[in-house]
Parts: structure tokens; C-alpha cells; sequence
């Protein structure tokens, strides 16, 4: 709940280790247990907490007869056709399942993407989004952590699981590798190699670099599915970048700043028609580019054809992991 607390000892023994005297409402407050992600969904109130904690256990238990969902003609105009642009991912989950079938997990934790319990046409399923109004959709080590935890728990119980992907790849730079990210980001990878439930991915804009390959179990060709939307774009690397590393030399011979920046902005839109979602498919990369109004339909089709999984008399995988 709220006002709830958890930790590893309380105020006696951490005075009794000579660590300081504490209040007990200072260790471990709900606040900063979210953000770490210990906590999984903050509540107000016990009530709330027994009923969050049933339709969490629901999701692990069938499919439900009755549904309904939003006018998926919505989809059309949630990403803004100018690429520039952010947008709430969170949108996309609310139009595109169940109504009122998505519960989110460690919403304050790694919030780079997003990790959510949901429904299509009554059946469950596990989603993993990127969230672009953090880092513009790169994926931190948080994220990573975020993400493979989640993967594992879908895996577990043979929820199949759904990628939207919108990302330029994995957070770089000096202060992302103080984060161990190498061992971090390898996690989605490594436990997307020991999974077995059906995994689609849509791509609703970017898809570049090894984070794209990571919201596609480690490549395009290992998901069931891998469709784009019209406003998806794709590439080894983000396009700015990719122009100023590989057309350096060019660009530098320019004295005049203008005309430096008019070939810059015209080499960048070369590459971005390059990698424009109907161009990639024409070259059988991704399966499709498809109205966003038919997602529903591409996820329900994998969620039917996909065959029972196989009885068991054990755990499927021994643990899930804590991060």
C-alpha cells in the first residue's frame, strides 16, 4: 500500500549494527521501493491490494468469455506522422487490448519500457513496450533488467508475449556502462534464448540497432510475427547519427554552414526512405507494414494457431529471477 514498508531489518537492528538510529516509516518507504522496483503495483488500501492481487492471478488462469474493446481505428493517429514528435505508449495499450484489461507491473521502475499483463479477445498475454517519452525509446540498463524479469515470468506460464517496439537501439555512452549495461542488456537476449511461448513484435516507428533486435528475441526472424506500422522506420542505428558517422568527411568539406547543413538534412532523408517500414518489407525483413487499425488481428491470429502448450507435472523453469 502507500503507506507501506519493506526492508531488510528494521530500526533495532539496524541501530544494534551501529548504522544509525532510524524511524521506522524512514526504511523502505512504498516511495522509494517502486522506483527500485521491489514493489510490483502500489495500492491504496488493503481492499484494493486483495483485488489488484485477484485479477493479477486471473491472467495466469484462462481466458475470459466476455470482452470488449475501443474503435481500433484510434491506432491510426496515436504515433504523429512527424518522427520528431514523442507520444504516451500508454495509449496504444489502452486502444489496442481489452477494454480495461491492462495492468501494468513496475510502472516506476526502468521506465524506459513498459511491461504489462492484457487481454486480446479475452485471452492473456504478456507486453513489453518502449516508452519514447523516456530517452526518446532507448533502452537503459533499468530497462533491461525491466524487461528480462518480465520475459521470464511470461515464459513461465506460457503467456504468449507481445513486443511493441519503438527504440534507437540500447542507451550508450560513459555514464550508461557505469550501469553495467553489457551485462544488463545481454539478459534480454540470453532468456530470449530459453523461451518457447508464442512472441510477436509490431514496430510503431523506430527499430534500429541490437535494442530492436532485443524487442525480437535477438532477431527478426525469431519472432512468429514482426509487422510495422506506416510511420516504422528501421536501421543499424539511429538515422542522424548513422549520416554523421558514415558522410563525415563529405560534410566537413563544406565551408559554408548552410549548405553543410542542406546535405546533411538531404543525405538524412535519403536514409530515412531507405528505411522506411515498405521499403524493409519489399525486401522480406519484416513480415509486413500493415494498417494499425489489423493489429488486433495479427496478435488474435498467433494467440489461436499457436499450439497448447504441452502438460506438464513440474515447473516449466526452475526460478524466476528477483531483478
Amino acid at each position: 500500500t502507500e503507506d507501506s514498508n519493506a526492508g531488510m531489518a528494521g530500526p533495532a537492528m539496524i541501530e544494534g549494527g551501529g548504522l544509525g538510529t532510524y524511524h521506522p516509516s524512514e526504511i523502505g518507504p512504498a516511495p522509494v521501493q517502486r522506483a527500485n522496483g521491489v514493489i510490483d503495483i502500489v495500492v491504496r488500501d488493503e481492499a484494493q491490494a486483495v483485488a489488484v492481487a485477484k485479477r493479477y492471478l486471473a491472467y495466469f488462469q484462462g481466458d475470459l468469455a466476455e470482452w470488449d474493446a475501443a474503435d481500433q481505428r484510434i491506432l491510426r493517429h496515436v504515433v504523429p506522422e512527424n518522427r520528431r514528435r514523442a507520444y504516451d505508449v500508454r495509449r496504444v495499450l489502452d486502444v489496442l487490448f481489452d477494454a480495461g484489461s491492462v495492468l501494468e507491473l513496475r510502472r516506476d521502475f526502468g521506465v524506459g519500457v513498459l511491461t504489462a499483463l492484457a487481454r486480446v479477445e479475452g485471452r492473456p498475454l504478456g507486453v513489453v513496450a518502449n516508452n519514447p517519452m523516456h530517452l526518446g525509446g532507448a533502452i537503459d540498463a533499468d530497462a533491461s533488467d525491466k524487461a528480462a524479469r518480465f520475459m521470464q515470468l511470461c515464459d513461465a506460464f506460457d503467456l504468449p508475449l507481445l513486443y511493441l517496439c519503438d527504440t534507437p537501439g540500447f542507451m550508450v555512452g560513459p555514464d550508461a556502462e557505469k550501469s553495467a549495461l553489457v551485462r544488463r542488456a545481454s539478459r534480454m537476449f540470453v532468456v530470449a534464448g530459453s523461451m518457447t511461448v508464442p512472441v510477436g513484435t509490431v514496430v510503431l516507428r523506430k527499430g534500429y540497432g541490437l535494442g530492436a533486435q532485443a524487442m525480437a528475441l535477438g532477431s527478426f526472424r525469431t519472432p512468429r510475427f514482426i509487422v510495422g506500422w506506416p510511420t516504422s522506420e528501421y536501421g543499424p542505428m539511429g538515422l542522424e547519427g548513422a549520416v554523421k558517422l558514415g558522410f563525415r568527411k563529405e560534410i566537413e568539406a563544406i565551408k559554408d554552414p548552410e549548405e553543410r547543413e542542406q546535405l546533411y538534412r538531404q543525405i538524412v532523408a535519403m536514409a530515412y526512405q531507405r528505411g522506411k517500414g515498405l521499403n524493409v518489407a519489399a525486401h522480406f525483413e519484416i513480415d509486413d507494414v500493415i494498417d494499425p487499425a489489423e493489429t488486433r488481428a495479427w496478435i488474435s491470429t498467433v494467440l489461436t494457431s499457436a499450439p497448447s502448450p504441452a502438460r506438464r507435472g513440474g515447473k516449466k523453469r526452475p526460478m524466476i529471477d528477483t531483478w
